[in-house]
């Protein structure tokens, strides 16, 4: 009979928590329904903005395939210098920071006082070169800015990479920085 108590404690115990844990993922957004939804949320914004900017998208795999074929591109990190690109980057990348909130006219102020001038100074005279804006994650906005204005400054093959350092962490590709 203690036996049997202990089974069926041990089988209360199990059923608790399988129902705690699931019903805990509800409690904290973490069904999919919830998942997916903030998944097309993202989805469409990176779809309207790459629309409105005009440029196209690259992915982490093909930027590495680029990268390893030695393909002529200029690859530009987006993001702050001493929070950001100091500490881990693309091979290669160069940095140039953007705001995350869409810049529709140039701020000097957003831009740590660099000018436009200085921006196609660093994209450079050919405007055939294939650029890449890259920033932290999908959901950050300042890849946008970097590739829309390379776009208005008439840059024709400009790529934006969405996942950002983070997906190029992710698949455990190589990065420079850390000092």
């Amino acid at each position: 009979m203690k036996r049997m108590h202990k089974k069926m404690a041990a089988t209360l115990v199990l059923l608790v928590a399988l129902f705690s844990s699931a019903t805990g993922a509800f409690a904290f957004g973490e069904n999919k329904f919830e998942k997916e939804l903030e998944k097309e949320k993202e989805a469409v914004k990176l779809t309207r903005e790459v629309v409105k900017g005009g440029y196209d998208l690259v992915t982490t795999e093909e930027l590495k395939s680029w990268i390893d074929a030695g393909k002529d591109m200029l690859i530009v990190d987006i993001m702050p210098f001493e929070d950001s690109y100091k500490k881990t980057h693309i091979p290669g990348a160069r940095q140039f920071l953007f705001p995350i909130n869409e810049m529709a006219a140039w701020d000097v102020k957003e831009t740590d006082s660099k000018t436009q001038e200085d921006f196609a100074a660093l994209l450079g005279p050919d405007k055939d070169r294939v650029l890449i804006f890259y920033c932290g994650f999908v959901k950050c906005g300042r890849s946008h800015n970097g590739a829309q204005w390379a776009k208005k400054l008439g840059y024709k093959n400009v790529y934006r990479h969405p996942g950002g350092i983070y997906a190029w962490q992710g698949a455990k590709f190589p990065t420079e920085g850390g000092q």
